[in-house]
């Protein structure tokens, strides 16, 4: 789609030029990458933010971009239509380079990875059979668990195995061995459905190949869930042979709640592969009102959409889409993974045990506390500390993005060893 020239688009390519090779260092950052968010910096100050991995920080040209498609409405009610419309492809044009597909019709915009699954849980004329972990994030936990539950599918869950005494790398945590899921996925399975990046602990799935190559050996499509993964490691669903992915925005592109998608390969598009969940947006040329029996579906992903889009999330994504894009994911993650490192570090002199930095890692650095609740509870006391973190089960999450700066990092770290030394963490006795 040719369109006028993209003024935020141009900075964010000016900025990446102006960075050059990552790692960047804090004055690179500070003159070209900071003035991006003036906004949020301004509103969150003497605080340190590494909770990235959750909630990503916003840029400046978010506010614009919302504001321009509620200008389409305001002044042109309905023939918005046209302006929103437009968008919506570029949406799904832009996180298809995300995730390294070619074609953007492979995007369904959906309200969240959820959603994404049940689309993909619809295709199945029979309850299918499910090979999954204990590892996914709450909400495809509890649609595989609820529809199990219901009759509406059967449902294997791989276990993790025991952390390892003495190791450092992601076996010092709960962590999956990509050997067990292979083993679970036997002849008669219909879908796996496995992270990318495991939500709790950071472990990057590895041999993501061998999975595929099984799962479709037996007949069975392969969901991955790459909400941990896009736009901080790079992507190629195209080549990697998976059926199906689901991610967004609210992480590290930067986007919010509510811009997410649902990857559908292009193999199952041009074979006509439909799903129960779709709505009048499905229909070839909806606004002609026609109601053919069986009902005539647009081609292509187009074909999996729903009912009316909430198309303002799509212009709330598209200057993180944008700013990662300019700025290239490997970038990204060689940036990122050089802030682990520092972290993991400074955790390390100051006698605390982390684990992160490393390639068969995410995004963010885990700090184990055994003890039930404890890891959040001392992600509390940082709070209260202006250090924002989060807590998922044992695991203290931290991380660190390209605007976190070695004075962040130091006084992150000088706050939890005060916290660990003290021995005092909120809720214990």
């Amino acid at each position: 789609m040719n369109g006028p020239r993209d003024p935020a688009g141009d900075v964010f390519s000016a900025v990446a030029a102006a960075l050059g090779p990552p790692p960047w260092a804090d004055d690179a950052v500070r003159a070209h990458v900071a003035p991006l968010f003036s906004r949020h910096r301004a509103a969150y100050r003497d605080r340190v933010y590494l909770a990235n991995h959750s909630l990503g920080r916003p840029l400046d040209a978010t506010a614009h971009d919302l504001r321009e498609g509620l200008d389409a409405w305001i002044a042109g009610l309905g023939d918005a239509w046209d302006a929103w419309e437009a968008e919506n492809r570029a949406y799904r044009a832009r996180a298809a380079a995300i995730l390294g597909a070619a074609r953007g019709d492979t995007i369904v915009p959906k309200t969240s990875a959820g959603a994404g699954l049940r689309a993909v849980l619809s295709t199945f004329d029979a309850p299918p059979r499910v090979v999954s972990t204990h590892g996914e994030f709450d909400s495809l936990d509890l649609i595989l668990r609820e529809w199990a539950r219901r009759g509406r599918l059967s449902l294997m869950q791989v276990a993790p195995r025991a952390p390892v005494a003495g190791t450092r790398d992601h076996r010092a945590l709960e962590h999956y061995d990509t050997d067990d899921l292979v083993a679970a996925i036997v002849p008669g399975t219909d879908l796996v459905v496995v992270s990318d990046v495991m939500f709790q602990t950071g472990q990057r799935v590895d041999r993501l190949d061998e999975v595929v190559a099984r799962a479709h050996a037996v007949g069975a499509k392969v969901l991955v869930d790459v909400y941990h993964s896009a736009g901080v490691v790079p992507l190629d669903v195209d080549a990697s042979g998976v059926d199906f992915a689901v991610g967004g925005a609210y992480k590290y592109l930067r986007g919010g709640p509510g811009a997410c998608y649902l990857y559908v390969a292009p193999r199952w598009l041009d074979a006509g592969l439909r799903t129960l969940d779709t709505g009048w947006f499905a229909k070839d040329r909806p606004f002609d009102y026609r109601r053919p029996d069986p009902p005539d579906f647009a081609r292509g992903g187009d074909g999996w959409l729903e009912s009316t889009p909430p198309v303002l999330t799509m212009y709330q994504a598209r200057a993180g889409q944008r700013f990662a894009l300019a700025l290239r994911a490997a970038a990204l993650r060689e940036d990122s993974l050089a802030r682990q490192r520092d972290l993991v570090a400074r955790l390390d002199a100051a006698g605390i045990a982390a684990v992160g930095g490393t390639t068969a890692r995410g995004a963010f650095v885990v700090v184990p506390f055994a003890g039930d609740g404890r890891a959040a509870r001392v992600a509390g006391d940082l709070a209260r500390r202006g250090i924002d973190t989060d807590a998922r089960g044992a695991c203290l999450r931290l991380c660190p993005d390209l605007l976190t700066s070695t004075d962040d990092l130091a006084r992150a770290v000088e706050e939890l060893a005060s916290i660990v030394r003290s021995g005092r963490i909120a809720g214990t006795p």
